[in-house]
């Protein structure tokens, strides 16, 4: 049992923070290398930190085999204290002493995939947040800033290959078949960007050649058997680096730069210094075996852990509340980065719609649950749990207000100042907003900064309710905004926040009105702007390109957002006015109550209709305006959700637009399905995910009319198809519609895929996310899990399967008997005993409990208690579920 099992958790504040006692110079590491037993020789040089009070040295450590200890030399008293080495007897005075810790440790056994372990026979770390400590004794909180050497050794046969951060200096071989090599990093680091690894490896290499003009060498290591999967990744690092320094002028610092693959491994991506582990999904494609979508991720990861060598390496966190520091300004990066590799104002447009999306159905919900939490948090029992989309993905819309309120060139200007100002420190998000307003002094983030940054300090999601007015005779229009945040736990009240409101006005015929488009800071509980020379009374466009991360509520009438839908120059609120239009035609069926009948009517159909018939409008705006809001979108409009009322409103809209459209959507496949050879360009990718669509309502169609038609053309694609993309989209068409050729098509793909591991993840997670009909589903992943294929120890694996079931499958989960809760408590008891970081992010299925509807809740609280009451649970787990159930 680990220490985290033991007696209550222990609460972190962050008002607690203080500096260390002892500082760490240099870590010279030398690592003996077998999966049963590794030993591990920590050689570290410490002072005392003089601004400190003199107090013992405790070092943290974690299922560790403690076998020496010396200090200078000598050796020392100490004592084993809740997980922590206690050193008391340690020389007087300022001057450095060096202190040697020999430990041993068993990577094959460590299923927590945190810390030295062994994933098909190579050995991998993993040491953000808290791993380091699971290697050796340490210091492990990032303020701590050290410089490393490392030696491995290993058998040569069964691990050629040995990696650490930083520059390899010598190697050589050793007797008895092994060998060694050693590896030193230039730069000042704290623990959690430590990382090795040792295998039988392929590698990919490319030398570039910076703008700067310095000489660099890339290197992507995976199994060999997947080397030729490498190299949009590859491209994808080449783009970044160059994007970086083009863009923020901050070039590679490093005489290499390394990524290696893993299939086993608790997140997507780790940015350790020069040596970046991913896991595979996020590294690996070919058409054959990657969707469009996996390109677009892959392009996205890498450059997101390229971009943190500057925000969160060079630069890194004082303490973990700071987390949002490195990872909510470089989201922010990447998706900059990603709207600028898209190129066309519209691909860009789509790309933000896409990350708002995520942050509506994924944050929002998070803000109005028992997890919500500032972006800065205040408090935690496992800091695990607070790697969500409020630090990550708000995070970045609060770094993307800060550009908003001094403009792209004044952002560039303060990130310098920044780097100027904490190069190589380890410092705060309010170091970050301080430095971006004092390079805009005249800029309203400087005037409002200690009011902005209550975006740090405040949870929720705030609401601007917008109201307009029109006086004829004095032909102005008045435009009132009022702000509001409901209460969070342990955040009764709120006081405003700063909210850049960007608009425009439009006339009834869709024309943009001169002279109307500005940005508005609300920054009052209210604020009222008047516009002169308005002749008739305008619609107003709020919140274009979604400009704060709000719930904004408005009272625009159903004939002026399919104005906004059909002619406003801003993408993001024509899609906005789309799904609004949806939105509202689903909660009025939800509330009516009764049978469902075709909760759309023929002007929302007509205005879908004339944005798929669209002749200049992309392929992919399209694909995105036509999808209906999410299940789970549309219950967190509702007071009280009953999951099964709303999945047959969405289900029967799904169908009037299969069937009204039906003409329509012969013509978008017709148009849009012959797509040449394979390339994952935005113009292409849109024209193939509008076919997608497309096929997916022709054969529910189909279904419902007993025409055999599309359903033999959509088999005949799948079994067609030169890429992924077509393959399994048609394969998805056949299985989200119920149709008799879906169990072929599966097990066709089966056979064609049983050993491309992330394409069995897609096979797994299809089936796991299909529709429920009669109560299908929980049989279905229940009878999966028995699955050979089935492996509950790989997370891809387990999340493809337990995960998309319980997050992305709300009527086959949420079953009136209950059994679906049944399933969730048992798979995150099973799951916790070895893994408690992806036992957490499957207990947080339940978040939003109390919203649900009898006989639902009373069932989701009973399963919540029945966790909560094992004994042994994980502080990952017991802190989800704990705040679940608290008042």
């Amino acid at each position: 049992m680990t220490a985290a099992r033991e007696g209550s958790p222990r609460i972190v504040r962050r008002e607690d923070y203080a500096p260390p006692a002892y500082w760490i110079d240099t870590v010279d590491l030398t690592f003996d290398l077998d999966p049963a037993k590794t030993r591990v020789l920590n050689r570290m040089r410490v002072r005392r930190n003089p601004d400190q009070p003199a107090q013992p040295l405790r070092l943290d450590g974690e299922d560790l085999n403690l076998a020496r200890v010396l200090v200078n030399g000598q050796g020392t008293s100490f004592r084993l204290d809740g997980g922590q080495l206690v050193l008391e007897k340690l020389p007087e005075g300022d001057e450095p002493f060096e202190l040697e810790i020999f430990t041993t440790c068993a990577p094959e056994k460590n299923t927590q995939l945190m810390g030295l372990y062994v994933s098909q026979g190579t050995f991998f770390t993993q040491c953000e947040a808290e791993g380091f400590r699971r290697i050796t004794y340490f210091l492990d909180r990032p303020d701590v800033m050290s410089t490393y050497t490392v030696t491995l050794r290993a058998d040569k046969a069964q691990y050629p290959v040995l990696l650490s951060n930083g520059n390899l200096v010598a190697q050589g071989d050793l007797e008895d078949g092994r060998h060694w090599a050693r590896w030193e990093d230039p730069h000042r680091k704290p623990c959690y960007l430590f990382a090795l690894v040792a295998g039988k490896l392929a590698c990919r290499s490319q030398p570039i050649r910076s703008r700067s003009g310095t000489d660099h060498l890339l290197q992507i290591y995976v199994r060999p058997h997947d080397l030729d999967k490498t190299d949009h990744a590859l491209q994808s690092l080449m783009a970044a680096i160059a994007w970086d320094e083009t863009r923020f002028g901050l070039p590679l610092d490093l005489e290499r730069f390394m990524i290696v693959a893993t299939s086993d491994f608790n997140m997507g991506a780790m940015e350790n210094k020069g040596l970046n582990i991913f896991n595979t999904k996020y590294i690996l494609a070919n058409p054959a075996t990657a969707t469009d979508t996996d390109y677009a991720n892959i392009e996205s990861v890498v450059a997101h852990e390229y971009f943190h060598n500057w925000t969160g390496n060079r630069v890194t966190c004082r303490d973990w509340f700071q987390l949002s520091l490195k990872e909510g300004l470089t989201v922010f990066r990447d998706q900059e980065f990603s709207q600028d590799m898209a190129g066309s104002p519209s691909a860009r447009a789509v790309k933000r719609i896409e990350d708002v999306r995520v942050l509506r159905t994924a944050q929002f919900p998070e803000d109005a649950g028992p997890m919500a939490h500032p972006v800065r948090p205040d408090q935690y029992a496992e800091i695990n749990n607070f790697y969500t989309v409020t630090v990550y993905e708000k995070g970045a819309e609060v770094v993307r207000m800060m550009q908003t309120l001094v403009g792209r060139d004044g952002f560039a200007r303060g990130l310098k100042l920044y780097f100027q100002r904490h190069d190589g420190q380890a410092v705060t998000c309010d170091d970050f907003a301080q430095a971006i307003a004092d390079a805009n002094p005249d800029s309203e983030l400087a005037r409002l900064l200690p009011q902005f940054k209550r975006w740090y300090s405040q949870a929720g999601t705030p609401r601007v309710h917008a109201r307009g007015s029109y006086d004829a005779e004095a032909r102005t229009y008045t435009l009132t905004l009022r702000q509001s945040c409901p209460p969070t736990p342990g955040q009764p009240t709120k006081e405003p926040f700063v909210i850049p409101v960007a608009m425009g006005l439009l006339d009834r015929q869709g024309h943009a009105l001169p002279g109307t488009e500005r940005l508005l800071v609300l920054h009052e509980p209210e604020m009222t702007v008047t516009f002169e020379g308005i002749d008739a009374a305008p619609i107003a466009s709020l919140l274009r390109g979604f400009s704060a991360p709000v719930i904004l509520e408005h009272d625009l009438h159903d004939d002026e957002l399919r104005v906004l839908l059909a002619h406003d120059t801003d993408p993001f609120n024509r899609w906005e006015a789309g799904q609004q239009l949806l939105l509202r035609r689903a909660l009025a069926a939800i509330r009516a109550g009764g049978p469902v009948h075709e909760p759309l009517d023929a002007a929302v159909l007509q205005a879908m209709r004339e944005v798929l018939r669209h002749p200049t409008l992309d392929a992919a705006f399209k694909e995105l305006v036509l999808t209906l809001p999410a299940e789970t979108y549309i219950a967190e409009q509702l007071d009280e959700v009953d999951p099964q009322r709303v999945h047959a409103v969405r289900e029967a809209m799904r169908q009037q637009m299969a069937h009204a459209l039906h003409e329509d959507w012969v013509w978008a496949y017709e148009a849009h399905h012959d797509n040449g050879a394979y390339q994952p360009d935005p113009v292409s990718s849109g024209r193939r995910a509008l076919t997608g669509l497309a096929l997916q309502m022709l054969c529910l169609a189909a279904r419902d009319n007993g025409n055999p038609v599309w359903p033999g053309k959509t088999y005949q694609r799948f079994k067609d198809a030169t890429n992924m993309t077509d393959r399994y989209q048609a394969l998805s068409a056949l299985v989200v519609t119920g149709h008799e050729l879906a169990a072929k098509a599966l097990e066709r793909f089966h056979d064609l895929f049983r050993h491309e591991e992330l394409v069995l993840d897609k096979w797994f997670a299809l089936q796991a996310g299909a529709p429920d009909r009669g109560g299908d589903a929980l049989p279905r992943v229940q009878a999966l899990l028995q699955h050979p294929d089935f492996h509950l120890r790989n997370p891809n694996r387990a999340r493809s399967l337990i995960s998309t079931y319980c997050h992305a499958n709300p009527a086959g989960f949420h079953r009136a008997d209950g059994a679906g809760y049944t399933f969730w408590r048992d798979r995150v008891q099973e799951i916790d005993a070895f893994n408690p970081q992806v036992a957490a992010r499957l207990a947080r299925a339940l978040d939003r409990w109390r919203k649900l509807a009898e006989p639902y809740r009373s069932a989701a609280r009973a399963a919540i208690e029945a966790v909560a009451a094992q004994p042994t649970l994980s502080t990952d787990v017991r802190e989800v579920v704990t705040r679940a159930l608290a008042d």
